[in-house]
């Protein structure tokens, strides 16, 4: 099992700054793509950001030239720093990752999602 926790939600101004975090734990023997995830009310989830075991970072238009996503392998942990956020990037926001586990089992594991809310 692959368990993966979201810290870093919270309540800030319009065009201000937050950065996300959340880390995997479990019986993880390499995790492969990690990405974030967002949710708003009445919508579906859609992606933000991917990024590879190498750190390659990819981005929805709509963040892009805004939000960071990185990641520390040792930890086992992605981050998204957010900046000139916008009313309309209030949402839950999950993460997920993919990878092997031990004994060569693949996995696909979600979080369970932090808030993020943006006043105008």
């Amino acid at each position: 099992q692959v368990q993966l926790v979201e810290s870093g939600g919270g309540l800030v101004q319009a065009g201000g700054s937050l950065t996300l975090s959340c880390a995997a734990s479990g019986s993880i023997l390499r995790i492969d793509v990690m990405a974030w995830y967002r949710q708003a009310p009445g919508k579906q989830r859609e992606l933000v950001a991917t990024i590879t075991r190498g750190g390659s970072g990819t981005y929805v238009d709509f963040v892009k030239d805004r939000f960071t996503i990185s990641r520390d392998n040792a930890k086992n942990t992605v981050y998204l720093h957010m900046s000139s956020l916008k009313p309309e990037d209030t949402a839950v926001y999950f993460c997920k990752a993919d990878g092997l586990q031990y004994r060569l089992t693949p996995f696909d594991s979600w979080g369970q999602g932090t808030q993020v809310t943006v006043s105008s």
